[in-house]
């Protein structure tokens, strides 16, 4: 067997860097004692502001932001691989990269990843959101190497883009991970069964830390963080609070449900009917 211990940190973020990131530093401290060689913390680990104008004014270019120097230092310390979930990295020209860090043991950071997929949606209720009014979109996936796994990085809304988990596992990914301040509202209808599908899809463990509760900028997140094993089972889940969720993963259970329904092998190329020549060509995703 190939163990690892993972850790999902779970926050309730505000609107002060500073007391975010000695939030965050606490619960990370905690995971390690309880022996956790792998620890992840949500997007915006450092901040939860939706007013752009004080967002701006919160958040450093990464060369100066104190979070990325803390973590890193933290990381050597513990000696463990700290995957900060995400930053508010600030950018020239007033955009904002929402960017997660994997750091190594040694403190080095050995990964980087942009959020992909911009959350522009209109809920019931009144609520909404235009991540793309501030943020930069990524435009690369990224896997990364931890304690004998490969972990496929992406954040929050990522999750409902299938095919970017499909290229991480095709690119030997064995954990996928899912750093996230998910809604409330989106969170109790979709939160489990999409990271549950995600991890079925792929033969791959999940591993989700969630901000949860009420917020500082008057939104509502879901919480729940959680570790899912490649059959879909849930075998790690926080509640609302603020906590961390520990979990053993054998890596071999991965290789095991890639055996057992091999669907990274059964990829084929498909057409769209409709259009003349039967329409676009669509292939599947090689690694």
């Amino acid at each position: 067997m190939t163990m690892l211990r993972v850790a999902a940190v779970q926050m309730c973020g505000g609107r002060e860097v500073a007391a975010n990131m000695a939030s965050a530093e606490g619960l990370i401290r905690e995971a390690a004692d309880g022996g956790a060689k792998y620890v992840q913390t949500p997007e915006m680990t450092d901040v939860i502001e939706r007013d752009r104008a004080a967002l701006l004014r919160a958040i450093s270019p990464e060369e100066s932001h104190p979070a990325v120097a803390r973590f890193c230092a933290l990381a050597r310390e513990l000696g463990i691989h700290l995957h900060v979930g995400s930053l508010a990295i600030l950018l020239p020209g007033g955009q904002v990269a929402n960017r997660a860090y994997f750091i190594r043991p040694d403190g080095a950071i050995a990964a980087r990843y942009d959020k992909i997929h911009m959350f522009d949606v209109d809920l019931d209720g009144g609520e909404s959101w235009r991540e793309s009014r501030t943020y930069r979109p990524g435009d690369r996936a990224v896997v990364a190497d931890a304690g004998g796994a490969r972990f496929g990085l992406s954040i929050c809304y990522d999750v409902r883009f299938p095919q970017l988990y499909r290229a991480l596992a095709k690119g030997s990914a064995n954990v996928l991970t899912v750093p996230a301040a998910f809604t409330r509202q989106t969170g109790e209808a979709h939160w489990h069964v999409l990271l549950r599908a995600r991890a079925i899809e792929n033969g791959a463990f999940v591993v989700a830390a969630a901000h949860g509760g009420r917020h500082e900028d008057g939104r509502d997140t879901y919480g729940h963080s959680m570790v899912v094993d490649p059959w879909g089972r849930v075998i790690a889940e926080a509640g609302t609070e603020p906590g961390i969720v520990v979990a053993d993963i054998d890596l071999e259970e991965s290789d095991k449900a890639r055996r057992r329904i091999p669907a990274l092998k059964h990829d084929r190329p498909f057409a769209l009917p409709g259009e003349a020549g039967g329409g676009p060509r669509i292939r599947a995703i090689g690694r």
